[in-house]
């Protein structure tokens, strides 16, 4: 087996949806881009990206999302180093279609008080939901391992309550823990490395909010 020194998680740059929310009732989420902000956000994470990548080969895995393909192909990687491949497991969490601003607003009231985890938004998905299909590309990703000519990078250009729950899964964090964590920003990074020890750390913590409860046992 051939496991990757670092696994980078990357948020999509800026979309349309992040400035105004009534472009859900008149747009399909995926169909979203990214704004000018957005771009210039991805260049310069490619600049950084590329410095840390070197001359190294990288795997991507890039949501099916528009504003998830934009902001790959302006990190400006090196082509003759990234093997890419679309993964629908990586996309945002789904909503149910076209939105109206607000019903959603009061369903992200009625999530902030029951639960980001275990609310289903109608007609969409719950966190749980989100955390089952991450667990299964998680499954096919320990699988490309064993191929001992893996790349010692792995991208993955996805959405931010995605690469909270990513975590959450790798690093067997409890449903308390995921609900203390905010989103990282937009085009903003979090990184697992291979440690001494054979395992995996996150180079930082995801801002919190609040402190988790405890139940006598951490994740």
């Amino acid at each position: 087996m051939s496991r990757p020194r670092r696994i980078v998680l990357l948020r999509h740059g800026e979309s349309e949806g992040n400035i105004d929310d009534t472009v859900y009732e008149r747009e399909p989420d995926h169909a979203l881009s990214l704004t000018a902000t957005g771009r210039k956000q991805a260049e310069q994470a490619g600049v950084t990206l590329r410095e840390l990548f070197g001359d190294e080969r990288v795997s991507a895995y890039v949501s099916p999302y528009r504003r998830a393909h934009q902001t790959f192909q302006a990190l400006g990687l090196d082509p003759r180093l990234v093997r890419v491949r679309e993964e629908p497991r990586l996309r945002e969490q789904d909503w149910g279609n076209w939105q109206d601003r607000d019903d959603v607003r009061r369903q992200k009231a009625y999530r902030d008080a029951y639960g980001h985890f275990f609310y289903r938004f109608a007609q969409g998905e719950s966190g749980a939901d989100v955390y089952d299909r991450v667990g299964a590309f998680l499954e096919s990703l320990w699988r490309s391992f064993e191929d001992p000519d893996h790349p010692p990078n792995v991208l993955i250009v996805t959405h931010g309550l995605t690469m909270r729950l990513f975590c959450m899964r790798w690093l067997h964090w409890t449903v308390a823990e995921f609900e203390c964590l905010s989103n990282p920003g937009n085009a903003e990074s979090r990184m697992l490395l291979l440690g001494p020890d054979g395992r995996y750390h996150l180079d930082r913590p995801f801002e919190r909010w609040c402190t988790p409860e405890s139940y006598g046992f951490t994740g």
